[in-house]
């Protein structure tokens, strides 16, 4: 009987997979090497399933804090009236609150919060009560000596005077910086009493930015419970009295938009006709 030759050896399985293996990488490369040099010059990221990475991880952004401007407020809600912003804070509020608002000395009344929705100055929480949420910044004016100018009190539109007893202090635009509430501030407020630019007057003092929130029922609006975000500052004012003094505000909202100032509703507000000052030493008085 004759003997046929073996049959050949099967292939190694593994030699099978080790080539299958190579491939799949081989392919993975060629299909990540095309995505790379595929994708356009002006690409900021480049997108993998899974992963996404900066297109320039090295660039950083050096802001300073204090030149931050403020985030927009929120739309003041569709508030086309005073009317409409009344009917919609009437169920929201205590009634006896609400009523007393513009009557009570030192009070405003829904007319200049309309106005201050208008403007973007404040926003209110869909809430109840509802909470008024405002940017501020506090200006804290250092004189001879390290005395500290405070406003005392205000005289107001209505004849009513209500005390203070804190710096300068304004509300900030949507998008204004620190820097520049504070030139705008002390233009408005002692404006009646300066010649130059606040510009060229105000130094503020390096590394003096604080920035604090303050939860407090709000005297002009009672009832109505105000969250104040403060941005404080410490700064020297060239030409300022010596001794106690005060100053005029031509028009507290002169610089709202035409169609405000158009429809009338300024000339219904309670505004601040003027701001009476006095310089107090550090130690009598806590910002």
């Amino acid at each position: 009987m004759s003997h046929l030759p073996p049959p050949p050896r099967p292939v190694s399985p593994l030699i099978l997979n080790h080539s299958g293996k190579a491939a799949d990488l081989l392919f993975t490369a060629l299909s990540i090497f095309f995505l790379f040099s595929s994708s356009p010059p002006s690409s900021k990221t480049l997108k993998i399933p899974f992963f996404t990475c900066p297109f320039n991880p090295r660039r950083l952004l050096r802001i300073s804090t204090m030149s931050h401007p403020t985030s927009p407020m929120p739309p003041h809600r569709g508030f086309a009236t005073p009317q409409s912003l009344s009917d919609w804070l009437k169920p929201r509020m205590s009634s006896d609150s609400f009523a007393s608002w513009g009557i009570k000395p030192g009070t405003k009344n829904v007319n200049n919060l309309w106005l201050e929705l208008s403007e973007g100055e404040t926003s209110l929480a869909d809430s109840i009560p509802p909470i008024r949420t405002v940017n501020v910044v506090t200006v804290r004016i250092i004189g001879q000596d390290g005395a500290i100018l405070i406003e005392s009190r205000q005289e107001l539109s209505d004849g009513s005077v209500r005390n203070r007893r804190r710096p300068l202090s304004e509300k900030m635009k949507p998008g204004e910086t620190t820097e520049g509430a504070v030139f705008r501030a002390v233009k408005e407020e002692l404006g009646s009493i300066i010649s130059r630019p606040a510009e060229e007057i105000v130094t503020i003092v390096p590394g003096s930015y604080r920035k604090n929130v303050e939860e407090r029922s709000s005297a002009s609006y009672p009832g109505l419970p105000a969250r104040y975000i403060l941005h404080s500052v410490d700064a020297i004012v060239e030409g300022l009295p010596a001794g106690d003094f005060y100053t005029d505000e031509e028009d507290e909202y002169e610089g709202c938009g035409e169609m405000v100032m158009g429809s009338g509703i300024a000339d219904q507000v309670i505004w601040v006709k003027r701001h009476h000052w006095e310089w107090v030493i550090p130690d009598s008085f806590a910002s």
